[in-house]
């Protein structure tokens, strides 16, 4: 058996007595911004170096107020709601474990009402962009969702974790991030420099080489929030502009959201510390029809049922479907989402000290995750 921790029903946020401006997408400019030099400064050799901070000393550095806010922007469609309800499940437990710096947790719902999780997991209502701005891809509202949210939350932790309800948390998560230089993972799939002629539509040549782009999205990312804050606005802009230029949009596709972020942070001068330990993915679509399979694109209408079978090998995916059986198990009212939306790829947190853990050396040693 499985012991659970017992918590309590979380408080929604309820950002009601905060002084707040009224926001319109028309409040954040349609052009881009022109960066002074001390928005835009050239790296010194000691920033680049922050890049390879070894995450001991990053502890050090940050000991004083190390601990983030946790937030996931998402939408009310079931498809997205039953991963929320898993990754929620999962920060709760590994929250206050030893090595964490995890703070207070938001979901950020951009479809603009409450929904049937409001009591659930703690939640701020954000609009969607207005019209028909986001051409029918859904995670361009992401950008526009941050900067609301920003603007009328109060939040008490100096980062933000953006993440994402189909991310899971398999070890507690330190703070990443070094001061003013944030950690990101960076994706094979985001090459800038293979995207120069594209890129430089909306980072012309004085901002600096291609280069000095990061191969990143902006999920995960763990980022100071006065540095977000900035950001944001400048995410929305990019996204906007590469959505309605047919040459980027069919180049970027479904990764056009991520391209941005890593566009307006480099207009910004922002530099992030490139950690591939900060998550390992993977298509979760094992084996030819007949043999196991997970694919959560398989779960558009409803959640994936309880105890799913196990996959005969490969650890990463025994541990995924095991932690999805511990929390459907575990989560009241599991069977009560009907319909949804499509997404990408399932994906596991790892911190540096859980690497090993998961090597898939460990597949042999009969059930690596215990009873």
């Amino acid at each position: 058996s499985v012991s659970i921790r017992v918590f309590k029903r979380p408080k929604v946020f309820c950002p009601k007595n905060k002084k707040k401006k009224n926001l319109s997408i028309a409040g954040v400019e349609k052009n881009l911004p022109t960066l002074s030099s001390s928005l835009a400064p050239t790296p010194t050799d000691s920033e680049e170096e922050d890049r390879l901070i070894e995450p001991v000393i990053q502890r050090h550095e940050n000991a004083k107020n190390s601990k983030y806010h946790v937030a996931l922007t998402a939408t009310d469609a079931p498809y997205s709601q039953w991963q929320c309800r898993i990754m929620y499940y999962w920060y709760k437990k590994v929250k206050d474990m030893p090595g964490s710096d995890m703070g207070k947790f938001t979901r950020v719902l951009h479809s603009g009402t409450a929904d049937n999780l409001m009591e659930e997991i703690p939640t701020v209502v954000v609009d969607p962009l207005p019209g028909d701005l986001d051409r029918g891809y859904i995670v361009l509202n992401r950008p526009w969702a941050f900067v609301q949210w920003l603007e009328k939350a109060t939040i008490e932790e100096e980062y933000i974790l953006m993440a994402e309800p189909d991310h899971i948390f398999v070890n507690p998560l330190p703070n990443l991030a070094h001061g003013n230089s944030p950690a990101g993972y960076p994706f094979f799939y985001i090459i800038p420099a293979e995207n120069e002629k594209i890129i430089r539509k909306f980072y012309p040549e004085e901002k600096g080489p291609v280069t000095d782009i990061d191969p990143i999205g902006n999920s995960p990312v763990i980022i100071k929030k006065s540095l977000l804050e900035e950001i944001a606005p400048t995410w929305v802009n990019v996204s906007l502009r590469m959505k309605d230029d047919p040459e980027t949009d069919k180049a970027f596709g479904w990764v056009l959201e991520m391209y941005a972020y890593a566009v307006a942070s480099a207009l910004h001068g922002v530099r992030h510390i490139l950690r591939k330990d900060f998550m390992l993915q993977g298509e979760l679509t094992y084996g030819k029809i007949g043999e196991w399979r997970f694919d959560k694109r398989s779960y558009l209408n409803g959640p994936p049922p309880r105890n799913l079978s196990l996959p005969l090998q490969e650890f990463l995916k025994i541990r995924l479907v095991k932690m999805v059986n511990e929390a459907t198990a575990n989560i009241p009212g599991w069977n009560t989402l009907t319909s949804g939306e499509m997404k990408n790829r399932l994906k596991i947190f790892l911190t540096v000290a859980g690497m090993d853990e998961c090597s898939n050396s460990e597949v042999g040693n009969g059930d690596p995750l215990g009873p």
